[in-house]
C-alpha cells in the first residue's frame, strides 16, 4: 500500500465532539485522485491505523478532509485523532481506496446517521455536479451534534437535503418508511452511520422489498460479539505448513502475530476489509460487516480480525 506523508493544514470544530482534519502535500503539490465514498488509512501517533472517510468534493486534488468523532468507547483511535494530531503535525495515510462507491441510477437516496455523513456528503457533492436525481436525509442527536450543518444548508444542493434531530419536534423526525416509498423501486440507497441506524434502514428496506442490488452500506463500527461461547480451533499456513492454534480468547491476527505473522489490519471489528486472507480450506464463522452473504456463503475469504472458525481448522492463503 502506497505511503504519503501529508500536512494537517487546518483542525476545526465541525460539532459538538466532531473534529475536522485538512490534508495536503507539505509542498502543495496535487494528492492522488478519489472518487465519492473513498477513504483513506491514517497512521496515528499511538501507532494505530484507522480508516476515515473523505468529505470533500472529489475533483479537488490540493486537498483530503476527514470528520472524526470523538467516541465515548474509544480504542484510541478517535481520541488520538482529537488531543494527539495538531495542526502542523505531519502524519502518515494511504492513498484512498473505495469500497463504497456509487453507481449510475434513476434516482439516488442517501441516508447519513450522526459521523456516517461524511462519505455521503461527498456523494451528495458529486450527484449535484452532474445534475443527478438525488435527496438525503441527515439524522443526528441534536443540531449541535451535526457536523457541516451550515455548510450543507449553504450548498447549492440545500433543497435536496434533509435534517433530523432527536431531540427536535414530531414533524421533522425520519419517516423511513415514507423516505423509502418515495424514492421510487429504481432508487438506489447508500447508508451510512452507526450499526444501529444502519439496521433499522435495512430492515425496513428489506421489509418493503427493495433489492440487495440496490443497497449499499458502509458501517464505522460493529456491534459487540458474545464471545462466551467461542473455543479453539487451528490455522494452518498454507505456504510453510504451520499449524498455529487459536485460543478461544484470542483473535486470528493476534494467534498469527505472536508467531510472527503479521497481517495488515485497521478496524480490528470486520469493517474495513483492510485483513481480508484468503482460505483454503475449512469453513469460516463469519462476524464480520464487510461481506455479503453471499460472499459469506463461500467459505473462500474471511476478515481473520474478528472471525473465527466453525471447522476445526482453517487452511489460509497465507
Amino acid at each position: 500500500m502506497t505511503q504519503l506523508t501529508v500536512k494537517v493544514l487546518q483542525k476545526k470544530q465541525e460539532a459538538l465532539d466532531i473534529a475536522s482534519f485538512e490534508l495536503a502535500r507539505a509542498d502543495g503539490s496535487p494528492l492522488p485522485g478519489f472518487s465519492a465514498g473513498s477513504h483513506i488509512d491514517v497512521e496515528l501517533p499511538n501507532g494505530l491505523v484507522r480508516q476515515y472517510s473523505l468529505c470533500n468534493d472529489a475533483t479537488e486534488s490540493h486537498r483530503y478532509r476527514i470528520a472524526v468523532l470523538r467516541d465515548p468507547k474509544s480504542r484510541g483511535g478517535s481520541n488520538a485523532m482529537h488531543d494527539l494530531v495538531k495542526e502542523g503535525d505531519l502524519i502518515a495515510i494511504s492513498e484512498p481506496r473505495n469500497h463504497f462507491p456509487l453507481v449510475h441510477a434513476e434516482r439516488t437516496l442517501l441516508l447519513a446517521g450522526g459521523i456516517g455523513v461524511t462519505p455521503l456528503l461527498c456523494m451528495a457533492q458529486r450527484l449535484a455536479a452532474i445534475g443527478a436525481d438525488f435527496s438525503m436525509h441527515y439524522s443526528t442527536r441534536s443540531k449541535d451534534r451535526t457536523a457541516f450543518h451550515d455548510e450543507i444548508a449553504q450548498s447549492p444542493f440545500a433543497a435536496k437535503v434533509h435534517f433530523h434531530f432527536d431531540d427536535g419536534g414530531a414533524a421533522q423526525m425520519l419517516d423511513i418508511a415514507s423516505v423509502l416509498r418515495a424514492a421510487g423501486d429504481k432508487a438506489h440507497l447508500y447508508v451510512c452511520g452507526p450499526a444501529g441506524y444502519i439496521n433499522f434502514v435495512l430492515q425496513h428496506a428489506e421489509g418493503m422489498g427493495w433489492a440487495k442490488d440496490q443497497i449499499h452500506l458502509e458501517y464505522f463500527s460493529a456491534a459487540p460479539q458474545d464471545t462466551t461461547g467461542d473455543k479453539a480451533f487451528e490455522v494452518k499456513i498454507a505456504s510453510s505448513g504451520r499449524v498455529i492454534q487459536v485460543a478461544a480468547d484470542k483473535s486470528v491476527t493476534q494467534a498469527l502475530a505472536e508467531q510472527g505473522i503479521e497481517v495488515l489490519t485497521s478496524c480490528e471489528q470486520g469493517v474495513c476489509g483492510t485483513c481480508i486472507t484468503r482460505v483454503l480450506e475449512g469453513e469460516c464463522d463469519h462476524r464480520d460487516l464487510y461481506f455479503t452473504d453471499d460472499e459469506k456463503a463461500k467459505h473462500d475469504q474471511f476478515t481473520p480480525c474478528c472471525s473465527r472458525a466453525k471447522s476445526k481448522l482453517l487452511v489460509l492463503d497465507l
